[in-house]
């Protein structure tokens, strides 16, 4: 029960990660974000994996569209990787605390986007009500003339999140629903454990 057991979950994920990307899984940063906000009714998207380490898995987003505000009332997430094409099939499943990254990580990436990406950001009031397809048109021109000729500087209320796991399963599909799965678990002094699961 030592972050050892950390270390191996994290390396168990590399592992399939690669294995998914040898596979030819369409894209295998793809995962599934489940949020829910302080009413507790839950709301699920796709998004993009865009960094994982120890410190956790970062994805980014506007702080001001739903996940966003979810995140911010309440700082949980659940996340989901599925690729099918790696063995039998293959679910990650992993639970934790979001952070928000340092400005400086978020700046790093913002500016490694295409500037399209980066225009877009701009542009988007995400998850807000769009009165017509020629709105966004016209505000994505608009913000290509105001930086036309210039870096495009990250918004201040478009960063990215960090869940720090808490809770990582790995799910082995098999026939006849004899799935293998295994769970690591942290606990509050940051010891972690990993037991079965019945499929």
């Amino acid at each position: 029960m030592t972050t050892a057991l950390l270390d191996d979950a994290l390396a168990t994920f590399d592992a399939l990660f690669e294995e998914a990307r040898i596979a030819g899984e369409p894209d295998p940063t793809a995962m599934a974000v489940a949020t829910a906000g302080l009413d507790a009714r839950p709301s699920v998207r796709m998004v993009l994996l865009k960094a994982h380490d120890a410190r956790g898995f970062v994805f980014y987003t506007h702080l001001d569209g739903r996940k966003g505000r979810d995140l911010q009332a309440n700082p949980h997430a659940a996340l989901l990787f599925h690729w099918p094409r790696v063995r039998e099939g293959i679910q990650v499943r992993i639970e934790g605390a979001v952070e928000t990254v340092s400005d400086d990580e978020a700046d790093a990436y913002f500016a490694s986007r295409p500037r399209g990406s980066q225009l877009g950001a701009w542009a988007s009031k995400q998850s807000e009500t769009l009165e017509s397809p020629d709105a966004f048109v016209e505000r994505l021109a608009h913000v290509e003339r105001e930086f036309d000729g210039r870096d495009v500087p990250r918004p201040l209320r478009w960063t990215g999140l960090r869940v720090k796991p808490e809770r990582i399963e790995f799910w082995f599909g098999a026939a006849y629903r004899l799935h293998e799965r295994w769970l690591y678990e942290g606990d509050l002094t940051g010891a972690w454990s990993k037991r079965m699961l019945y499929p």
